[in-house]
């Protein structure tokens, strides 16, 4: 499989690129976990069907370290008894910011308050934006049908 577009290769999809890439640089620098910033990507990421961010982020998430059982299960996290309460509140926040054009009205008001139960306005903050630029990254690569599985750590 091929990408339908080389957005590396073109100078404007060059240039868009740095402009998210260097966005995601704020939110990694932040005070949020890295291995949640992981495993929220995993979510928004196997949501929306971008094979290429799952074949990065379960990648990155191996390489910390992460539990493969924790790894697999994101896509079930409801069901499974290996995230903490912060944890699942991001998790759902992640499904309900990813799914807003399912449910009139956004996120939830309960969703949000239990999110807000666990992170500072701070780690809040970058939370929504990690989440906001996954479904940013995503629909690029959906739409331009970017291949997975030949990633390499730190190849971005």
């Amino acid at each position: 499989m091929t990408a339908r577009l080389n957005l590396f290769g073109s100078e404007l999809g060059g240039k868009f690129l740095k402009h998210l890439v260097s966005a995601g640089k704020i939110v990694t620098d932040s005070s949020l976990p890295t291995s949640l910033q992981e495993l929220v990507s995993l979510r928004v990421s196997q949501i929306n069907g971008c094979a290429m961010c799952i074949d990065i982020h379960t990648k990155h998430l191996a390489a910390e370290g992460e539990d493969a059982v924790r790894i697999n299960l994101v896509a079930a996290w409801r069901e499974a008894t290996v995230y903490t309460e912060p944890e699942r509140a991001a998790l759902e926040l992640a499904e309900q910011a990813t799914r807003i054009a399912d449910a009139a009205g956004g996120v939830p008001e309960d969703v949000w308050a239990n999110a807000a139960k666990h992170y500072t306005e701070e780690e809040l903050v970058a939370l929504t934006a990690l989440i906001s630029l996954m479904n940013a990254m995503n629909r690029l690569n959906v739409t331009v049908q970017n291949p997975a599985g030949s990633y390499v750590i730190g190849q971005f």
